[in-house]
């Protein structure tokens, strides 16, 4: 072990030497369908307004701190409620670390249900802060990834936690959990909920309409699955009383003059991002019937812009996409309940018709 190393070994937090980095693939090459973004890009007149604007930035300075303009813009666009204040982020991920650092007094827990978006137990790891998390459900031995209301109240009356994340709809399995279970867990808990609205675009449901009825109620989005995955903007919504005090743990300058300039010319235009979300809606629905007439697989029901779904010998089939140029998401070993599990982001109609043709290959060459 060489003396840098051995030294990290010993300064380092055992929790921390102890994780695996969050691993992004090289996709050079693939038909990329493992990141859940946007597979449509932005329109050519939309393109050379947003070119114009770039060359006039005035990159020598500091962006606008408080993005006031992209805020109201947000503010506008999405008809938040009255009294409602907007927080930027560099994406969700900061705003979920942002929140775990604000909330981690000593003994305080973070509080999801799993399988789930993973960087809510690795945020709660890097700050230190207790996690605790719920199974989703099982029927007949086989994961419906179903909430498990019951245990989930049960885990709050135990646990007390002073944070909980859910993702509505969940990631990575696709379903919308029952809004008035989501309500039910909001009104037991003594701590925040922040219901994760990253898909909101492909969903049928959102909790930014309840957000005045419930003090300890944020909730969180992020553009990236919308069109925008590159310029990493994600925010949180709620009373001004709590992003007030998170404010103080936001970073200056955290969203840069580049994505504050571009996202606001494109929500500028957010029909035609929306009318882009109503396509991969409708491609959804076409991929997953393919996919329920492969024999051999079976496909969860999604609202979101991606599909799970389960095949014997899933690393195999992975490693078989990829062979034949297609690069999705191997789930198999992240966690019990999703053994077996792939994931596919919904591409172009004619993306998604190479996957399938891709993976129907690999299993027949399998069997």
């Amino acid at each position: 072990m060489s003396s840098a190393a051995s030294l990290a070994s010993s300064l380092l937090r055992r929790e921390i030497l102890d994780l695996h980095a969050y691993h992004v693939p090289d996709s050079t090459g693939y038909i990329k369908l493992d990141a859940m973004e946007n597979p449509y890009s932005v329109p050519p007149a939309l393109r050379g307004e947003i070119a114009e604007a770039v060359a006039s930035a005035a990159i020598n300075r500091y962006p606008d701190p408080a993005a006031t303009s992209l805020k109201e813009q947000i503010r506008g666009v999405l008809g938040l409620p009255e009294g409602m204040e907007v927080l930027l982020g560099n994406g969700s991920d900061e705003l979920i670390q942002l929140l775990a650092m604000a909330l981690n007094k000593p003994g305080a827990t973070l509080l999801g249900v799993e399988p789930s978006f993973v960087m809510y137990r690795m945020i709660a790891t890097f700050t230190g802060m207790r996690y605790a998390s719920v199974p989703l459900t099982t029927n007949s031995g086989a994961a419906d990834f179903s909430l498990d209301l019951p245990a989930t109240l049960a885990a709050i009356r135990r646990e007390q936690p002073a944070l909980i994340f859910l993702a509505y709809p969940n990631n990575p399995t696709g379903n919308l959990f029952p809004a008035d279970a989501v309500v039910q867990i909001i009104e037991a808990a003594q701590g925040l909920v922040v219901v994760d609205e990253a898909y909101y675009a492909f969903a049928s449901d959102s909790f930014i309409p309840r957000l005045a009825r419930y003090p300890n109620l944020l909730v969180m989005r992020t553009f990236s699955k919308l069109g925008m995955a590159g310029l990493r903007l994600g925010f949180l919504t709620g009373d001004a009383a709590w992003l007030a005090q998170l404010e103080k743990l936001r970073l200056p300058y955290n969203v840069g003059i580049l994505p504050q300039l571009v996202a606001g010319k494109l929500l500028a235009h957010h029909a035609v991002l929306l009318q882009q979300a109503e396509q991969i809606k409708r491609d959804r629905a076409g991929l997953y019937r393919q996919l329920s007439e492969i024999a051999g697989v079976r496909v969860y029901p999604s609202e979101a812009n991606f599909l799970l779904f389960r095949v014997a010998n899933a690393p195999e089939v992975f490693d078989g996409l990829k062979r034949r140029g297609v690069l999705i998401k191997n789930l198999h070993g992240g966690h019990p309940m999703l053994n077996g599990c792939l994931r596919v982001t919904v591409g172009t109609p004619d993306e998604c018709a190479k996957f399938v043709a891709a993976l129907q290959d690999t299993i027949t060459q399998l069997a």
